[in-house]
């Protein structure tokens, strides 16, 4: 009895292993340099393929932004 329990964890850890990918393997993220007089709206619809009110939410999500006020040389990751 002990020796199948054993051999079922062992085949579950190895699937798990096998299957678990660490969040750093999901590529990297892609990020913007602001210029000066750009918007969130702007860098929104140049970087995200969806609705680019959806596109400032994420931005805004992803920055942990508080506005809309953008500094000229401000890294922000984009969607």
């Amino acid at each position: 009895m002990f020796g199948r329990v054993s051999i079922i964890l062992f085949v579950a850890a190895f699937a798990w292993l096998a299957l678990a990918r660490g969040s750093n393997e999901a590529g990297h993220q892609k990020t913007v340099t602001v210029q000066a007089g750009q918007t969130l709206w702007a860098i929104a619809s140049a970087t995200y393929a969806g609705d680019t009110r959806e596109g400032v939410w994420k931005l805004e999500q992803l920055n942990h932004l508080h506005g809309d006020t953008l500094v000229p040389g401000q890294r922000l990751v984009v969607p």
